[in-house]
């Protein structure tokens, strides 16, 4: 889902999961991830309300200001959010396909004027990378 440059990508969270699909061998894609990995950015009591709805398993780790509300609060609080380092360790590999994308100046700073050029952009640069992998010697 493209979005403008200057918003957040947060409140576009569940609009982003509602269009997953995952193909599987046979059948129909599936629509729900077993885990949903994320920065703090989307850790919202929204969010994680909308993945425990959906039984997807949300790995993302909790904003300190939150923690400290949460333990302001006492047993009022609830309990500590489920996070899995481990799991969130695996993130990076999102994280440096999107500085690979970045490395083209027209999609890092978004010159690109309308939401069809840029995506344009987008295809191109995913395709060259995806030939470059194609024809890695290493």
């Amino acid at each position: 889902m493209l979005t403008p440059g200057q918003a957040a990508d947060c409140p576009r969270f569940v609009t982003v999961l509602d269009k997953i699909r995952i193909p599987g061998r046979i059948g129909r894609p599936r629509t729900r991830p077993a885990a949903v990995a994320a920065d703090k950015a989307y850790s919202s009591k929204a969010n994680r309300a909308y993945l425990r709805r959906r039984r997807i398993t949300a790995v993302i780790p909790e904003k300190t200001d939150q923690q400290a509300n949460r333990k302001k609060k006492g047993s009022a609080g609830g309990r500590p959010v489920g996070f899995d380092p481990e799991r969130y360790r695996q993130r990076n590999t999102v994280e440096r396909c999107f500085q690979k994308i970045k490395t083209w100046r027209g999609l890092a700073t978004r010159y690109d004027k309308t939401p069809e050029s840029y995506e344009a952009g987008l295809y191109l640069r995913g395709s060259i990378m995806w030939l470059k992998l194609l024809t890695s010697t290493t």
